[in-house]
């Protein structure tokens, strides 16, 4: 990291009005009665945290007003990683603590593009809960059982998701974009008995079909016993179902429980299943990673209530597809009172002849006070016109959230310059592996350029050198120490864990490392520097992918890029040289002064080992699902090694622009 590029102060700061406003402040001075020790600092209120973590969690578990029976032991086989049981005689039901009693009773608003308007309360959520949970119940649905939803961020969802928890079941989801082999690459190893789906969705103004591809599906999940078809493209008009086996509309799977307006909910141990999610990646089949209830819960009552600040009456939004562990996040606001803002569709689609102001206008009409998405949609917003602060009210707005991948510097940029001054910017870290964050943020903070505010409550993340020895202010893996509880129960179908600890643990004994190349800054904050399996390491120096893209895309020409690491020489397969492939604005080429230019930025505000070997241009570049880029799927097609797990990618057709390429045969 080089100085030039952080100022010498932050880019806002609580002011102490606000910080004493926060849930951060009331739970330290709860920590501090229990304690008996200053904690005069969010340093010393995460010492605290990491070191007398079974006091920290309980005061999680009273802080969080969680609904059960916490019982008398908190953590039992704590030096065991993995291993260590969290709350072992605790007894919960996940959807009972998010459909508790709120003096907010607005549950949820959905908007589809500029298609749909809907709303529910929270007694609306809950009648159609248990009617939902009736129908699972009558259909044979007992815990343990899965129930799928290949389905958009409709109330739907949520539905099936509560329902399902209700009972003791274990939801798993897919957004409808992927194809029948993604879905069938997912729910084929998870088995769900009822699956629910959409007859179509809405994108960028365009219906789109999805009955064809559940036609196709069925015969090949025979696991599935009923397939619940909401009809969101038709409306009030039935879907035509005849061609998909075992299928019933919404509606109609409902109605013989019309009567049922009150959820019956199984307490279930701590660990119960919850959720199967899936990882994103692009090197072979998805892992279907197993996350319990009381780990789930606990975890998204600290990140929403102490980290975002989302208090009773708060209106959370995060832009999300159903195959991203956000939605899962976003959810969870239910418990701490918020009302969750859910909206499906193209975040840029052009309404009334203006692009990319939907979910502006979205956030001015219905006062959201956190508005969550992803780097690269704050990324691309910043190469648009619109600029947010000039064009809409957001004075209810008190924090921006992003996540997905690093935020680079000019997003920091543009959110106070462009979105809002006065505002919370939370970088936040973690993923679907444990179904939150590692590192994130906390409104009692101020926040600096490029950094990530802080560590999590009770998360023991240190950066680690190869030799396994904490540093700071170097670059490292980020690892945690420290048993927590939203850590996975396991992998599905792995009955011996072995690909379970071959995940996490075989870098580092008993020690977490997460595949995060990082440091810690001098601010106690965090840079993300990419993946370490995608970090780059020419002539035996490791660099990490994001602090060339940071430089890079400062670049006016530059839309998007993507670098690797090509195996250069070819007889000489131990080193590499570093390749960077670039998607410029319409009608830009590459030629020789632009790509100087790239080079002396990169050699400037980097390192010369960061500069490129070769700049080649590309007219688009692949990503996940959810905006991650994918530089080992891209590391494979040059190297001409297969790829798998397609249909994790948005855009797969991008991965044969990289294919053969003349510019790297020499």
């Amino acid at each position: 990291m080089t100085n030039k590029e952080f100022d010498d102060r932050p880019l806002w700061s609580p002011r102490p009005e606000q910080i004493a406003a926060t849930g951060m402040a009331a739970f330290t001075e709860r920590a501090r009665a229990l304690s008996g020790l200053q904690l005069p600092d969010y340093d010393a209120l995460h010492a605290w945290s990491v070191k007398h973590s079974t006091d920290f969690w309980r005061e999680v578990w009273d802080f969080g007003g969680v609904i059960g029976e916490r019982g008398a032991r908190a953590l039992i086989d704590g030096d065991r990683m993995p291993g260590a049981a969290w709350f072992p005689d605790a007894r919960l039901n996940f959807a009972e603590n998010l459909l508790r009693d709120s003096s907010n009773e607005q549950a949820l608003v959905f908007r589809g593009e500029d298609k749909v308007k809907r709303s529910m309360t929270r007694a609306e959520l809950r009648a159609e809960v248990a009617r939902f949970a009736a129908a699972l119940r009558e259909a044979g649905v007992r815990p343990h059982d899965r129930v799928a939803a290949y389905m958009p961020n409709l109330p739907e969802t949520l539905v099936a998701m509560l329902a399902a928890a209700s009972l003791g079941a274990t939801f798993t989801s897919a957004s409808p974009d992927f194809g029948v082999q993604g879905v069938l690459d997912r729910f084929g190893q998870t088995e769900p008995r009822v699956l629910i789906a959409c007859d179509g969705y809405w994108y960028n103004g365009k219906p789109i079909d999805v009955l064809g591809k559940l036609a196709e599906l069925a015969p090949q999940l025979p696991s599935v016993e009923r397939f619940v078809v909401v009809p969101y493209l038709a409306g009030d008009t039935a879907p035509e179902l005849a061609g998909i086996r075992d299928a019933v509309a919404y509606a109609d799977f409902l109605a013989p429980h019309a009567g049922e307006t009150v959820p019956r909910y199984a307490r279930l141990p701590f660990n119960h299943p919850l959720y199967v999610m899936y990882s994103s990646g692009t090197t072979g089949v998805p892992k279907c990673i197993v996350h319990g209830a009381g780990g789930t819960l606990l975890q998204h009552l600290k990140e929403h209530k102490l980290h975002a600040d989302v208090r009773e009456g708060d209106r959370l939004f995060y832009f999300t597809t159903c195959g991203w562990m956000m939605w899962n996040w976003l959810v969870s606001g239910l418990a701490a009172g918020a009302t969750l803002m859910l909206y499906d569709g193209n975040p840029f689609v052009a309404v009334n002849g203006t692009e990319g102001a939907v979910l502006w206008d979205y956030a001015e009409q219905e006062r959201i006070t956190h508005f969550g998405t992803s780097a690269k949609y704050i990324e691309t917003l910043g190469k648009s016109a619109l600029r947010p602060a000039e064009s809409h009210d957001l004075s209810a707005l008190r924090a921006v959230l992003s996540t997905g991948s690093p935020l680079a510097p000019q997003g920091f940029d543009f959110v106070y310059e462009s979105i809002k001054a006065d505002v919370q910017l939370a970088s936040i870290s973690g993923g679907t592996d444990i179904v939150s964050c590692f590192v994130l943020g906390s409104p009692t903070l101020p926040v600096w350029r490029s950094e990530i505010q802080c560590r999590g409550l009770g998360m023991a993340v240190e950066v680690w050198d190869d030799e396994g020895r904490p540093v700071a202010g170097e670059k490292g893996e980020l690892v945690c120490s420290k048993p927590f509880p939203s850590m996975p129960i396991g992998f599905w179908n792995d009955p011996d864990g072995a690909k379970y600890r071959a995940a996490y643990f075989e870098r580092f004994d008993r020690v977490w490392c997460h595949g995060d190349f990082c440091e810690i800054t001098a601010h106690g904050g965090l840079v993300i520097h990419g993946r370490s399996d995608a970090t780059l390491n020419p002539g035996g120096v490791r660099i990490g992918t994001a602090e060339i893209y940071r430089q890079v895309e400062k670049l006016p020409e530059i839309l998007e890029s993507i670098v690797i690491g090509q195996d250069w020489p070819p007889q000489d397969p131990t080193d590499v040289r570093v390749v960077l492939f670039v998607r410029l604005r319409e009608g830009v080429a590459l030629d020789e002064a632009l790509a100087a230019r790239i080079k002396q930025a990169i050699r400037d505000n980097a390192t010369p080992r960061h500069v490129p070997a070769k700049i080649v241009q590309v007219t688009d570049v692949p990503r996940t699902k959810s905006g991650k880029l994918v530089e080992l799927a891209v590391r494979n097609v040059v190297h001409h090694r297969p790829v798998k797990n397609i249909e994790a990618l948005a855009n797969p057709e991008a991965l044969a622009l990289f294919d053969s390429r003349p510019e790297l045969a020499s």
